[in-house]
């Protein structure tokens, strides 16, 4: 036990933390020097409050309801408690120790609490719904237009017309849904962080085929585990990703494999019950709200309408794509087979004989790239880049407060040398950070009460390959495209120039939100792009022609099973929330028959995509996973501008920042994007450069 004087002491430095709470001050910036994870609970609980006082006091207006006084007033209630949220809940995701773990179990009921008290607020919904149904006689421009809609639809579909008793099975499931969510992700991420796999120095034979720089990152990976020597490899992509790539041990392969993609399964951090849980769930809160299944709610609000158009739209690319995708499978087999693998192809060896194939039958290795992929010169390649396109410069901002040694912060200029946004990049991977790569906001743009351009804080958070002892941070070319698909939704943040906070940057259709991120990849084979920044990080010298050459001649490169991947998840997400009863089924018996039609390598019990699926059943993707693939038809058929006017051009760059990246949802998805390409986006433009 310590001292009395210095539990005292310690007790009294708590004591002042909570008492001075920096979050319940005024900031600009996050406060990520200042604060605490014991701040966060009080701040939360009251701003919450005072956000509740803002809704009461415009819900109780004496004056006549009008679009200023009730749609305008309520688009920025609350701003305290949107600022203590947004940073929480992104260093949830970022930076979760776990004491940030913990507190969110008390934080999440009471952010659905608050929710709910908006949504169900009858007297608010009243004031709403008057401006609402006489709309057509206000004079309103296209932007207010779409504010009032969004902010009646949003009372609509969340529970105003309830009655009080369904109101009450309203608030239990919507609490429910939250808390399952977040036990779901903290599964995720704890099953992520717990699997370790070591090799001891008289296993470096298990090893062969890795090159110097994973054995190196490897290596300085169990050093930083308290191995004084070996090497050790974990679940996080780089890591994940390079193992089964190069390690030529099948069985060793085999059992990363088995390890990643049965991540909560089984287990003390199982997610089979809460996945099947929280689809149930979603379905009794659709069928509440009048719907017949989830699908139909949430497909409502976005370009696709309705899940019959989704499932025609999947099935369409299952019908463009699967015969390929059988030869590709099919010819891989062929090779592994004459490489010496006596047996079925199966998932453990694709990767594996995929980057055998490209090396020897198209003389391809990406690892003879990496080095023109210095992290810091892929940075600097894509800031030049979008200076091109945009006329924007970056500035690093040494001042503002960072959450992590790892996070970066840059300034955003205009070409007209004013301040757009503030960007923080976050790169690789800890056990602190869920995997994947993600763009996030802890504030975005909106015109402020005094008419003042508020500018946005954007993060983009990665999980990069770091540098190790001997070498800087060198990225493989699919960690490039990755940079530039982030960078793409940043550019959709940093460019918004709307009036209104609701329809701000990325707050679009889940369906057309993809279409920044994934046409900004269509610059990574171009030589034009690759010339500004792709130097060899040891002789400086710029990448050569053949190297490029060789990339655009293997972007076909096992196109079809690529898709067809993408498509097994989009009909696995559907099949959860196209259910119009609950489901008792098994998680894998569930899994396994709703992705038959896109199956391509055999089926392993052991495994199961749906327990670490956290898109759908930890983040917004729900009965929207097609999106990625419906927004790769809008940027095949919208990087057709430029293709045929120049890959560089300033003016079809423009057009795209005025037409798409600036507007947020200022107008339906649908209209902003005949704005752009002068009609409806096509499905040809994606069957063309897929070669079909």
């Amino acid at each position: 036990m310590l001292p009395l004087q210095k539990v005292s002491k310690k007790r009294k430095n708590m004591d002042n933390k909570i008492n001075h709470n920096p979050l319940l001050e005024q900031w600009d910036f996050p406060p990520f020097d200042k604060i605490d994870v014991c701040h966060f609970l009080p701040a939360i609980k009251t701003t919450a409050q005072w956000a509740k006082k803002e809704i009461d006091a415009i819900a109780t207006n004496p004056e006549e309801a009008s679009f200023d006084n009730t749609i305008v007033a309520f688009d920025t209630v609350g701003l305290s408690y949107r600022k203590v949220t947004s940073l929480f809940f992104n260093l949830l995701e970022a930076e979760a120790s776990e004491q940030l773990r913990q507190v969110a179990t008390e934080i999440i009921p009471i952010t659905v609490d608050y929710s709910n008290y908006i949504s169900l607020h009858q007297q608010l919904f009243e004031r709403v719904k008057t401006i609402f149904n006489k709309r057509e006689s206000i004079d309103l421009q296209t932007d207010e237009i779409a504010l009032l809609e969004r902010t009646y639809k949003r009372f609509a579909r969340e529970g105003a017309f309830l009655s009080e008793k369904d109101k009450e099975s309203y608030r239990q499931i919507t609490k429910d849904l939250s808390e399952l969510s977040l036990v779901f992700k903290d599964n995720v991420l704890k099953d992520t962080a717990a699997f370790q796999l070591y090799f001891s120095p008289q296993e470096i034979g298990l090893l062969n085929g890795l090159n110097s720089c994973d054995l190196a990152l490897a290596a300085q990976r169990a050093l930083s585990n308290n191995y004084s020597e070996g090497w050790l490899f974990d679940l996080s992509f780089p890591s994940y990703s390079s193992f089964m790539k190069y390690i030529h041990n099948r069985d060793k392969r085999k059992e990363m494999y088995t390890a990643y993609n049965r991540r909560a399964f089984l287990g003390n951090n199982d997610n089979s019950l809460i996945a099947i849980e929280i689809a149930n769930k979603r379905l009794g809160l659709a069928q509440l709200l009048g719907y017949k299944t989830y699908a139909d709610y949430a497909l409502e609000e976005r370009m696709a309408k309705n899940s019959e158009t989704v499932n025609n739209f999947l099935h369409q690319l299952i019908t463009a794509f699967k015969p390929s995708a059988e030869k590709e499978c099919q010819s891989l087999q062929d090779f592994a087979q004459q490489e010496g693998l006596n047996d079925t192809l199966m998932p453990w060896d694709f990767a594996y004989y995929a980057n055998l194939m490209q090396k020897k039958l198209y003389q391809f290795d990406e690892q003879q790239l990496k080095p023109y992929f210095a992290l810091d010169n892929v940075k600097e390649g894509i800031f030049q880049l979008t200076n091109i396109l945009y006329g924007i410069s970056f500035v690093e901002n040494k001042t503002v407060p960072l959450y992590h040694k790892d996070v970066v912060a840059f300034d955003v200029h205009d070409a007209d040398g004013s301040t757009l946004a503030l960007l923080y990049m976050d790169f690789f991977p800890r056990k602190s950070k869920r995997n994947g790569a993600w763009m996030t906001s802890f504030r975005k743009q909106y015109i402020d009460k005094q008419g003042n351009k508020v500018i946005p804080q954007v993060s983009l958070v990665f999980n990069f390959t770091p540098a190790n002892a001997d070498e800087p941070s060198l990225l493989n070319f699919n960690e490039v495209s990755t940079f530039l698909h982030e960078f793409g939704h940043a550019l959709h943040g940093i460019f918004s120039n709307v009036r209104f906070l609701s329809l701000s940057g990325t707050s679009v259709a889940r369906d057309f939100v993809e279409l920044p991120s994934q046409i900004m990849e269509n610059w990574a084979c171009q030589k034009a792009f690759l010339n500004l920044f792709a130097k060899h990080y040891k002789t400086g010298k710029l990448i050569e022609n053949k190297h490029i050459d060789k990339l655009k001649e293997n972007e076909l490169f096992l196109v079809a099973y690529y898709c067809m991947r993408q498509l097994n998840f989009g009909m696995l997400d559907m099949a959860f929330h196209t259910i119009d009863r609950k489901t008792a089924s098994s998680i894998t018996a569930f899994e396994q028959q709703s992705t038959q039609s896109t199956q391509l390598l055999p089926y392993l019990s052991q495994s199961c995509i749906s327990t670490a699926f956290t898109h759908i059943f930890g983040g917004g993707y729900a009965a929207g996973y097609y999106g990625y693939k419906w927004a790769e038809v809008l940027d095949a058929d919208a990087f057709e501008e430029f293709s045929n006017h120049g890959i560089c051009s300033k003016t079809i760059a423009q057009k795209f920042r005025d037409c798409i990246l600036s507007q947020g949802a200022n107008d339906d998805a649908m209209n902003l994007f005949i704005r752009f390409k002068g009609r409806r986006p096509s499905i040809d433009a994606l069957l063309k450069r897929c070669g079909l």
